[in-house]
């Protein structure tokens, strides 16, 4: 099984919610990045993520999918995004077997036990500060947290939420291994610019 990386450049994990954001992002360098596509007809989803699949191998990048294991599977995906609502319905027996590594979101102790205990592929934690990008009912978690987490896992640890680019390095300081982007990259007055710098300035910090 392919082990997933997460050094240097690909520590930035841009999240992105529609295929044509990989046509824009991959070309500029992204070799990780994230489809959360929600509320999407089932017809319209599939040809999607069939679609991100094969840009994605084209360059390659790690795409993961979230949520629709299902999807992911037929589609011939590596990788895929779980939040601990999401682990009620997956088969990750399927998954497993269709060699699909995964990650798992957290955002408490206990699901941090849970999250352990499923050995995935990597870690998340969020939102490190405020977020605008989804609704969620968590609090900022903080640096701290991140410190905290890191010593409890042994695999690679992702920090999400409200991150922005002059906020990456107190973040990878902290122990992050990447940083998942959502805001300062989508909404961003130029994107692919803005995925440049990010690029950059994870490259710059490769530790």
């Amino acid at each position: 099984m392919k082990k997933m990386r997460f050094d240097g450049i690909y520590g930035f994990y841009p999240i992105v919610d529609d295929y044509h954001w990989l046509e824009r992002l991959l070309p500029q360098g992204v070799k990780t990045i994230q489809l959360r596509i929600k509320d999407l007809p089932p017809t319209q989803l599939k040809e999607q993520i069939k679609q991100s699949v094969q840009y994605a191998k084209a360059f390659d990048c790690q795409l993961i999918i979230n949520d629709h294991w299902q999807l992911a599977i037929e589609s011939g995906a590596s990788y895929l995004h779980l939040g601990q609502e999401d682990l009620v319905e997956a088969d990750l027996t399927a998954v497993r077997d269709a060699g699909i590594q995964f990650g798992i979101s957290t955002h408490d102790e206990q699901e941090l036990a849970v999250a352990v205990d499923l050995r995935p592929a990597y870690i998340a934690l969020g939102p490190i500060y405020k977020t605008t990008s989804k609704k969620v009912k968590w609090l900022p978690q903080g640096l701290e947290k991140i410190k905290i987490w890191k010593e409890k896992i042994n695999c690679p640890l992702i920090a999400i939420g409200g991150i922005t680019l002059d906020r990456a390095v107190d973040v990878l300081t902290a122990g992050a291994q990447s940083i998942a982007v959502v805001s300062d990259v989508i909404y961003h007055q130029h994107p692919e610019n803005r995925a440049k710098q990010w690029l950059e300035l994870l490259k710059e910090n490769d530790s």
